[in-house]
């Protein structure tokens, strides 16, 4: 008989231990009398300033749930990324970001940049490399990001997330780097900005946000279209829209694509994430180079106000160019990371480029 009940004290004593460590994964932070929550996910080595990336949730949901979903660990390990889930406050009965919808006080916007401030030091976060993403509600949310901090955040890219009218009378702070993933067959927040679900107009239609970012970004035509590979038999097509010169703008249409985030390229043709995250590190080169964390060449900080480390695993010479192609610097490079200076150089886009092939590109901004 007491052996049972120290097996069923140790049994609950066990639950406790497992049950404080879920609830231990929630951190806070203090802001305008509320502690408001996040869930924050590092990778293992975490050595050098790296990347952050908002990811802000839909209406009505909560970060547990999508971290379950969405394994959110899984992402910042393979992008070598800090990834930030944060948590809407209850309005109207439901969790939802203020992103100029309706009437409210809740300075959502200033709390997020105000959260991932106090975050930088304690986890490596690199400034200069704050990128958000967000779906439907979290879409909207992460669009007033851009609009009010663009000058802060390296880019953005909404899915399934409209303008509000509210925040369309606003001009962009700064251009900013935009990827706006929509479906056709979305009836919560319609292509044309209406809903089936709600009723009514919610915001800009998707056309007109690519307008609005194409005058803020200063790019002018008209868009490159292409598909994405059609790998699985999934009902979708995915079709890029992209808008050259000025600052980066893409359009994926998911034709056929509903209120949904798809996130397995193992069952439809593309990963959300995965596009979202090739497009942020993407390179402007018609062959297609892309950065990644685990290529032979990184740079960063990127965007930098002139010094940036550069780290090589093998000695190497590297060429730093300017857009006319004019080399600015040619240096050997010997493993591990080297320190080097643009600051004497105009604002503008730079392009490193190792003597083995791989190719970066440099934002200088001042």
């Amino acid at each position: 008989m007491k052996t049972t009940k120290k097996l069923k004290i140790s049994a609950i004593i066990a639950l406790l231990a497992l049950c404080g460590t879920s609830f231990a994964q929630i951190q806070t932070f203090p802001w305008q009398g509320t502690n408001r929550e996040y869930l924050i996910k590092t990778p293992q080595e975490l050595d050098k300033p790296v990347p952050v990336l908002f990811f802000l949730h839909g209406l009505g949901d909560n970060i547990t749930r999508i971290d379950n979903e969405y394994n959110f660990q899984q992402i910042a390990e393979d992008f070598g990324w800090v990834i930030l889930v944060p948590q809407a406050l209850p309005q109207s009965g439901f969790s939802m970001w203020n992103a100029g919808m309706m009437s409210s006080n809740i300075d959502d916007s200033g709390f997020l940049m105000a959260l991932v401030d106090s975050l930088a030091e304690p986890y490596h976060i690199n400034l200069d490399s704050v990128f958000f993403t967000g779906f439907s509600m979290g879409g909207f949310m992460s669009h007033r990001m851009a609009i009010e901090h663009g000058d802060r955040i390296a880019g953005c890219a909404p899915v399934s997330g409209l303008i509000t009218f509210a925040m369309s009378e606003l001009t962009p702070v700064a251009p900013v780097r935009m990827l706006h993933i929509h479906g056709t067959s979305d009836n919560v927040v319609n292509y044309d900005g209406t809903s089936q679900v709600f009723g009514g107009t919610l915001g800009l239609s998707v056309e007109a946000i690519l307008d609005y970012w194409q005058n803020a970004n200063g790019c002018e035509g008209d868009p490159e279209i292409d598909s994405l590979p059609d790998t699985h038999n999934d009902g979708l097509r995915f079709i890029r829209y992209t808008y050259g010169s000025g600052t980066d703008l893409e359009h994926i249409k998911v034709v056929g694509g509903t209120h949904t985030w798809y996130h397995s390229d193992a069952q439809y043709d593309a990963s959300y994430m995965n596009l979202i995250h090739e497009f942020f590190t993407r390179k402007a080169f018609d062959d297609g180079v892309t950065e990644n964390p685990k290529n032979h060449l990184s740079i960063w900080p990127n965007p930098t106000k002139g010094e940036f480390n550069i780290e090589v695993e093998a000695t190497t010479f590297i060429e730093v160019m300017d857009v006319l192609g004019r080399m600015v610097i040619r240096r050997e490079i010997r493993p591990g990371t080297t320190r080097l200076d643009l600051s004497g150089m105009p604002e503008g886009i730079y392009f490193v480029k190792g003597e083995n092939g791989p190719v970066a590109k440099l934002v200088v901004s001042k």
